[in-house]
């Protein structure tokens, strides 16, 4: 492990030269890695650990045939690598509930039985135990219960991974049964492409990736650009200048000056008065949302955001409800016009992104 110093506190993090991929194989060589669920970071991670030579299997129910024929495109042969809920959980040995949180609490009462001593009951997301009481997820005492969490969505762990990079992630141990929780965990870390591994617990990831969602990474970012470009268009801007000054120019320029070198580097690299402007500002929106943000931290930390997520999403009728959601945000005027902005971008550059997301069993992500 390394001791990496993080703005002035040190932590301990795993990176891929203390914990080599052929250590990872070597602590996993005797498991069959079931994962539950092929919707969002199943296919990502599946594909990861097969590519990278680990024993894999994966179990989606048939009723969902959107993921079930996604699995088959992407290689999983019926009843050699494919099966029901059920069956992959009695066949595996690391367990892996890659199904989305409402749904891991329906499923529970299918995979518990199957979980007999000594095997291994991983999750990349802390919420089903850490909103145990809520979810009525809790693991026999006999096993490992561990976690990997990318810090991106299945497409970006896939991308990365194809392109050599990686993508980090959080790790925990939440119960070790057999005394090889730990390594279990990071190797399967490893397996799974990430770029370096850090410690966390169940409820700090859980906590703090809720928090995240709903904030800075989609929900306040959502909000805050269709308040500028409201008042934009309010003010008589066209469309297209709405659009380019409020979502693409950060999406296609400043975000990677960030990515690069940081904050105070995309700033200095900007003219002086995008500078200025943005020194002023930053702290009078910063004072704006702080308890915007207290108040979405003790939500989450409550578990009122849970209740409110088991609640809704295990609706019947949750699947038309969201589509209608996403189809108000696709056809409001302002994604409109970014769907406009991006079909004038570079055909150079689409044909680029197209290369470098192109999957090794040849599926686009």
């Amino acid at each position: 492990m390394a001791i990496i110093d993080f703005g002035g506190t040190q932590e301990t993090v795993v990176t891929r030269k203390e914990f080599p991929l052929a250590k990872a194989r070597k602590v996993l060589k005797n498991e069959v890695i079931a994962i539950l669920g092929y919707g969002v970071q199943g296919p990502a991670q599946a594909l990861n650990l097969k590519d990278n030579g680990f024993n894999v299997i994966i179990g989606q129910s048939r009723q969902f045939e959107r993921d079930w024929d996604r699995a088959v495109k992407d290689g999983w042969k019926p009843g050699e690598t494919l099966f029901d809920i059920e069956e992959a959980a009695k066949r595996g040995t690391v367990i892996q509930l890659l199904v989305s949180d409402a749904a891991q609490r329906a499923v529970w009462p299918i995979i518990r039985p199957h979980l007999t001593a000594g095997k291994a009951l991983y999750f990349s997301h802390g919420f089903s135990i850490t909103y145990r009481k809520l979810t009525k997820v809790i693991p026999p005492k006999d096993i490992d219960v561990i976690m990997v969490a990318p810090k991106g969505s299945g497409t970006s762990v896939r991308r990365n991974f194809l392109s050599g990079a990686g993508i980090n992630s959080s790790y925990a141990v939440f119960q070790d049964a057999t005394g090889r929780a730990e390594e279990r965990c990071i190797a399967l870390g490893i397996g799974i492409g990430s770029g370096y591994l850090f410690p966390t617990t169940f409820e700090h990831e859980v906590y703090s990736d809720l928090t995240g969602e709903r904030g800075v990474l989609m929900g306040a970012l959502a909000g805050v650009m269709e308040a500028q470009y409201q008042v934009l268009r309010a003010n008589g801007h066209s469309p297209s200048e709405a659009f380019n000054e409020t979502v693409e120019e950060l999406t296609q320029s400043l975000i990677r000056l960030v990515d690069e070198n940081g904050m105070d580097w995309m700033f200095s690299n900007c003219s002086a008065t995008a500078q200025r402007g943005a020194l002023d500002w930053a702290p009078r929106f910063k004072k704006a949302v702080l308890p915007v943000f207290k108040e979405l931290y003790r939500r989450v930390k409550s578990g009122e955001e849970a209740a409110r997520v088991i609640k809704v999403c295990g609706q019947p009728d949750y699947q038309q409800r969201l589509a209608a959601e996403l189809a108000a945000i696709r056809d409001s005027e302002m994604w409109k016009a970014g769907a406009a902005v991006r079909a004038l971008r570079p055909r150079e550059k689409a044909r680029e992104i197209t290369k470098t997301t192109k999957g090794v069993s040849g599926r686009q992500y």
